[in-house]
């Protein structure tokens, strides 16, 4: 078979809810591998999030931060960053409804603020070593995304002002701030550009909000069993959720393993 290019979610669809890696999905990826074909990530984790992931599946292209830093075999080939100034302008209308930002580059993540329950409580889902420190400078950075820390309505005055960003909820408490037109589809492209796989040899599994637009556009889209209505809805097959071997059955289905 002639090589194809998948590109995995992590979040609910390579991992579990507790943050596991499924076995049955561990040993998918290592046969597709084997068979020839190209497996990447495509995330809205930085990329010091899922480093270990990365060197347990044997994989060095992904696209992280929603499409705004991509690696191609371990090299970086695209660099998409906030605008600095609506950043600035945003930040300060956060200050005064007491939403904390966290800013977010390619290498660590700081808040500009000390500490804060909202901070606490969605970063712990994520299981990772990291925590962001204080540091409201870190925002003269060049940064690929930050994260709003509000609860779902609240959002809604800073889509309305800042045209600049889109806003992605991605937890009870939290909201991921991307450019403009920015998404895991857009980032896609700039592998394809580079790799050259036609459309109806590219796959992707996803299960949330961020992976709407990458599961309408890749030819071959699988949402989780898990994933969002959205999700499916979007997606061309469903398959079975994380932790019912959803990635293996997705991947016998097109036959790549």
């Amino acid at each position: 078979m002639k090589k194809h290019i998948v590109f995995f979610d992590i979040d609910g669809t390579l991992l579990d809810q507790h943050k596991k890696l499924p076995d049955s999905t561990k040993e998918a990826i290592k046969r597709l591998q084997e068979n020839g074909h190209e497996a990447a990530i495509a995330t809205g984790r930085a990329p010091f999030m899922f480093k270990e992931l990365r060197e347990e599946l044997g994989i060095d292209t992904y696209v992280s931060y929603n499409g705004q830093y991509v690696v191609l075999n371990g090299k970086v080939i695209y660099k998409s960053p906030l605008d600095k100034r609506a950043l600035e302008a945003l930040t300060e209308k956060a200050l005064e409804h007491d939403h904390p930002i966290v800013y977010m580059d390619a290498e660590d993540m700081k808040a500009n603020v000390p500490d804060h329950d909202y901070i606490n409580e969605s970063i712990s889902t994520l299981k990772i070593d990291q925590y962001p420190a204080h540091d409201p400078d870190y925002i003269g950075r060049e940064l690929y995304q930050s994260l709003l820390f509000c609860v779902k309505g609240e959002e809604q005055p800073y889509v309305d002002q800042f045209e600049e960003f889109d806003f992605i909820r991605w937890h009870r408490v939290s909201v991921d701030i991307l450019p403009a037109g920015g998404s895991k589809a857009e980032g896609i492209d700039r592998v394809i550009d580079e790799i050259g796989i036609p459309s109806e040899r590219q796959v992707a599994f996803g299960d949330a909000l961020n992976d709407l637009e990458m599961l309408k556009k890749i030819y071959h889209s699988f949402a989780m069993g898990n994933g969002l209505v959205e999700a499916k809805k979007a997606a061309k097959y469903v398959t079975a959720g994380v932790d019912e071997n959803g990635i293996y059955e997705g991947l016998k289905q097109l036959k790549l393993i």
